[in-house]
């Protein structure tokens, strides 16, 4: 099953619409903070991604990564941060990287336990930035 998550963020499926219970679903902000936590301390720990955040000042990563996922999740928040191919320009990522990102987002949500289904749909909505963040 997770194989196909990594399909769809690969950007072979349509992103989901707009559901504004996802993100009650995944916790509200609270869950939203500890996916975050969760995820970052999983990039950071992942010797095959971990030193892409090695240049990263991490409380700023944390703190856009909690607007960005809340306004993804159809919370309130607004994500005013850089767009994701300004942020990720000069770091050549690829689609290894990406596929790294995303598994080890996936294992952060189970983590906090976020359900299967909710996974998927909140994936889904990610999915179309595989395109601006992968360059090489």
């Amino acid at each position: 099953m997770k194989k196909l998550i990594i399909v769809a963020l690969l950007g072979f499926s349509t992103p989901a619409l707009a559901d504004d219970a996802l993100f009650a679903d995944m916790g509200g902000q609270p869950g939203i903070d500890r996916l975050v936590d969760a995820s970052v301390d999983a990039y950071l720990s992942d010797p095959r991604i971990k030193a892409i955040f090695d240049e990263s000042n991490l409380d700023r990563v944390r703190a856009e990564f909690k607007v960005q996922f809340c306004q993804v999740a159809g919370g309130p928040c607004v994500y005013a941060g850089h767009d994701m191919a300004a942020a990720h320009k000069g770091l050549h990522l690829t689609n290894a990287d990406f596929n790294a990102v995303v598994e080890d987002l996936q294992g952060a949500m189970d983590k906090v336990g976020v359900g299967f289904t909710t996974q998927n749909r909140f994936l889904a909505r990610l999915a179309p930035m595989q395109r601006q963040v992968v360059t090489k």
